[in-house]
């Protein structure tokens, strides 16, 4: 088996240090090298140490750090709402009546017109450092076209999300406990075998979404066909998305935007992870959430894009973090580590998100000396993937 040493590198971020210190909690190895064999880390230690491979790629003094996670994404869709986001820039308020016209689209696209549009998108999320990545249904909201985007987001990822309870659909806008009924039934049975997730958009502030009892419904029947949870919770105002997220036992609860006292306690007292999605905060002018309040209670932190087509037309991990650090109170560490272990945790893998002898070489390079750079050079592509061998940087390249 071929192996390939890394070297090269100012700083190798592991994300596997321990202590409340979140520069410690990255494990930040100086001058440090690693071998990587048939697409598994094989080796860690001091460049001085390291052991012949068979190849050699010398990163030329830049960082390199886990590839980022994106734990919530929405990815399977066709059309454009362009001019939605102009209108909220102008002052029109979002209230995810939108979604209707994304469904509209995607119903329409053929299946090879989708799976096309996919490929792009992951393409240019992996193309900035992000390897993992969890990818919802939630634009077809009828059995057919949910079935078909769970089947082609399980053709590139294994975290599939069923989210058939994103809104409910124009035509069943005056029967919603029929809608709640077909989600929960065939919709459900049919979309199952492709995911290992289900969601809800949990949010009574808006006519589109889904109050607490629907919301506990659709969670439980999912939870009955062997998927975990998750929760769009406390995102356009108050409501019971967080504490059902986290009496139910969720994974993750995202958005998490507005909290009281009673669900930051919830969260500190509970396993649920606070997946936080600045990106839609900054495409929709609405509130950041307050990550300090959550970091300081003890609740655990992700970081995720949310990439759809209404609210966060963008796949950058690295402007998530920017707009962590500057809008929600994050240190640039916690910001990282919420961005790749934490992520990786709220999907409940322990083979992302860490680099780590044993696991995937799932792998970044920085083209800078440290992590810093991230929330330092905001909008900077400073982030690539390292697939096998091959360094997206200039380098110095030879057999070993």
């Amino acid at each position: 088996m071929s192996a390939v040493l890394h070297t090269g590198l100012a700083e190798l971020v592991t994300c596997t240090g321990e202590g409340p210190d979140p520069v410690e909690r990255l494990g930040v190895l100086p001058d440090a090298a690693l071998v990587v064999r048939e697409g598994v880390v094989d080796w860690i230690g001091p460049v001085a140490e390291a052991p012949v491979a068979d190849e050699r790629v010398d990163h030329g003094g830049r960082s390199m750090i886990p590839a980022f996670v994106d734990s919530h994404s929405h990815l399977v869709f066709a059309g454009d709402r362009s001019a939605e986001f102009t209108a909220r820039m102008a002052g029109i308020p979002y209230d995810g009546g939108g979604i209707a016209t994304t469904m509209t689209a995607t119903r329409a696209a053929s299946e090879g017109e989708l799976r096309a549009l996919l490929a792009a998108r992951v393409a240019e999320l992996r193309g900035q450092g992000s390897d993992l990545v969890e990818i919802k249904t939630g634009y077809g909201l009828d059995v057919a076209t949910e079935t078909r985007a769970a089947r082609l987001a399980a053709e590139v990822t294994d975290e599939v999300t069923f989210l058939g309870a994103h809104v409910v659909p124009p035509e069943y806008r005056d029967r919603r406990a029929d809608y709640v009924e077909l989600v929960t039934g065939p919709m459900l049975d049919s979309v199952a075998p492709y995911a290992r997730w289900v969601d809800v958009f949990c949010e009574p502030n808006s006519p589109h979404s889904f109050t607490g009892e629907e919301s506990r419904e659709v969670l439980e029947a999912g939870r009955r066909a062997g998927l975990g949870l998750r929760v769009h919770g406390n995102q356009l105002g108050p409501g019971p998305g967080v504490r059902l997220a986290v009496e139910l036992g969720a994974a993750s609860v995202d958005h998490c935007t507005f909290l009281d006292d009673a669900d930051v306690d919830a969260l500190a007292g509970g396993d649920t992870i606070a997946t936080l999605l600045p990106g839609v905060e900054f495409s929709t002018r609405s509130p950041y959430p307050d990550a300090r309040r959550l970091l300081d209670a003890g609740v655990r932190v992700a970081l995720a894009t949310d990439c759809n087509p209404g609210t966060c037309y963008s796949s950058s991990m690295p402007l998530m973090i920017a707009l962590a650090v500057r809008e929600m109170g994050m240190h640039p560490a916690e910001a990282l580590y919420a961005a790749t272990a934490t992520a990786a945790d709220s999907l409940h893998r322990t083979d992302a998100g860490r680099i780590r002898v044993g696991a995937p070489a799932l792998l970044t390079v920085l083209d800078a000396p440290s992590w810093e750079h991230l929330a330092y050079r905001p909008g900077v592509p400073l982030s690539r993937p390292v697939t096998g061998a091959d360094s997206p940087w200039p380098s110095s390249r030879r057999s070993a």
